[in-house]
């Protein structure tokens, strides 16, 4: 036990740090600092969360629940309660089920406690929890990479009109997915290779559009773990959707293959986002859509060769990286939004629920740029109000792809200008 004139000396020591650190709160500095360092970050995002949670649960409390799909979703998963398995049985009000079976499991456990669908207020308050293990996994993410500063996370929570309705409002299987591919990223961070492939296979398993990120993944995997690893993980993947689509497999195998994966399903002109700027025939024709598709591959195609391999001269350097050096967690990310975005700009038709999609990843695309803060805060101004037109418009649609295109060519110029692959350093024999 120490003497009490040590004792004494310790607490003395601590009353003056705790007294200085005080009289630091009434300084100019220590506001800006909170603000504008990357890493305080948890403090901001602290606050956002607690306030998260009243926001949320007074959106649902205060705003009118607006029904558009939950009851379809009810009732296409109320036909495999029956007994139904064949897809091209499966249907609701709104149409066919097109997504593939782990939305029919999740969305099941959603029946069977919403009381068959019929609570829906209970189905808004889970949609709130989903929300807000979501937002903490983006939080994770960029805390852990300490690049955006503290004060763009209040935009990001206080402009997510749309998000916040998309999530607790209109109850989509949109949310769902990105919940599971921002923790799955997470994990990712982590090197928690398995785990993260497999949540990432469950995203895909609840919506499509998560495979825009297929090809970050794919690079994230094969220059940290190797080749063969990488179709081990790959091959966990594929294993996870077999097991999903066994009984719809085996009930009728074309129906859910067509259904659950339909590339080439039609979209509604009067729900686009982006292309309201074409007339709707053009929006329908297949050439168009070839068109989108062939510009996408092309934008990857040479982002993979001239940013992502920028500095990798042999085939053999790819496959051996990952015995030299360990790719940072900015690269990580990076690579996922990245990859994301490409599929974004060159979508065949963005729908409102599909903002989630992609806008807590503008944060970390816009600050990877060169572009100084007021810019970017301009710009995810300006995508916030092309989401918000309902419905959209010439301009809107305009508006959106100048701000797609500005973001696509300053990450495109910036990351060129950097090393390919940012490099947390050697591996330690």
């Amino acid at each position: 036990m120490p003497p009490p004139q040590s004792r004494s000396s310790s607490w003395s020591k601590f009353l003056k740090r705790l007294n200085l650190q005080f009289k630091q709160c009434f300084h100019l500095s220590f506001y800006k600092n909170l603000l504008l360092n990357p890493k305080k970050s948890i403090y901001i995002m602290s606050g956002l969360f607690i306030l998260e949670v009243f926001l949320n649960i007074l959106i649902v409390r205060i705003t009118n629940y607006t029904e558009i799909d939950w009851k379809a979703y009810m009732q296409e998963v109320e036909g495999v309660v029956n007994g139904t398995y064949d897809y091209y049985q499966l249907k609701g009000d709104t149409g066919p089920l097109v997504y593939p079976a782990g939305f029919v499991y999740i969305y099941l456990i959603f029946y069977y406690i919403t009381n068959f669908g019929n609570n829906v207020r209970l189905a808004q308050y889970i949609f709130v929890g989903l929300y807000l293990i979501m937002i903490s996994a983006v939080f994770y993410i960029y805390n852990r990479n300490a690049k955006v500063p503290p004060y763009a996370y209040i935009f990001m929570c206080l402009l997510a009109y749309r998000i916040h309705s998309i999530f607790v409002l209109r109850l989509f299987n949109d949310p769902i997915a990105m919940t599971f591919l921002y923790i799955s990223l997470a994990f990712l961070l982590r090197r928690q290779w398995t785990v993260a492939c497999i949540l990432y296979s469950l995203a895909v398993s609840i919506k499509m559009n998560i495979l825009l990120m297929a090809p970050g993944l794919f690079f994230i995997l094969l220059l940290s773990v190797g080749l063969g690893q990488t179709f081990k993980y790959i091959f966990y993947c594929g294993l996870l959707q077999l097991i999903f689509a066994v009984p719809f497999l085996l009930s009728n195998p074309t129906a859910y293959i067509v259904r659950s994966f339909d590339l080439g399903r039609q979209f509604f002109y009067i729900w686009t986002v982006n292309w309201r700027l074409i007339p709707e025939h053009i929006f329908l024709n297949r050439y168009f859509h070839l068109t989108l598709l062939l510009l996408h591959i092309i934008v990857l195609l040479y982002v993979c060769r001239y940013q992502w391999l920028k500095d990798i001269k042999k085939i053999q350097d790819i496959f051996n990286y990952h015995h030299n050096y360990i790719l940072s967690d900015d690269t990580i990310i990076t690579l996922m939004f990245y990859s994301n975005f490409i599929g974004i700009c060159f979508c065949r038709s963005l729908h409102y629920q599909f903002y989630v999609w992609y806008y807590h990843m503008l944060f970390h695309l816009l600050w990877s740029t060169n572009s100084n803060d007021k810019v970017n805060l301009l710009i995810l101004g300006l995508i916030e109000l092309s989401w918000n037109m309902y419905p959209s418009t010439f301009v809107s649609s305009l508006i959106l792809h100048i701000c797609h295109g500005y973001i696509l060519i300053k990450l495109v110029q910036s990351l060129t200008t950097q090393a390919n692959m940012p490099k947390s350093g050697k591996k330690v024999k």
